[in-house]
């Protein structure tokens, strides 16, 4: 599974690429071309976002990466201090 997400990272963000080029080279007098390059390198760029963030928290699950550290509050005495996982 997670090749396949790893898979649709590569092309979500070759799409995010590739259409916003287009997007932003396109003529002005051509609105429908830049519209449409827009909306896919829109498409392109959330999916490759789900698809990282998916791959992040996945490697962090397995152990693969180390978790961020994290500060969380003391309710006792109203201190922060580093989060032990």
């Amino acid at each position: 599974m997670r090749k396949l997400i790893a898979i649709a990272n590569v092309v979500a963000w070759s799409g995010f690429w590739a259409f916003g080029y287009l997007a932003l080279t396109a003529q002005p007098d051509q609105t429908v071309q830049m519209v449409t390059a827009a909306v896919l390198a829109a498409l392109g760029g959330g999916v490759g976002m789900l698809a990282y963030f998916w791959l992040v928290r996945h490697a962090e699950d397995t152990g693969y990466a180390k978790r961020p550290n994290r500060a969380v509050k003391d309710e006792d005495n109203n201190t922060f201090h580093e989060e032990v996982v």
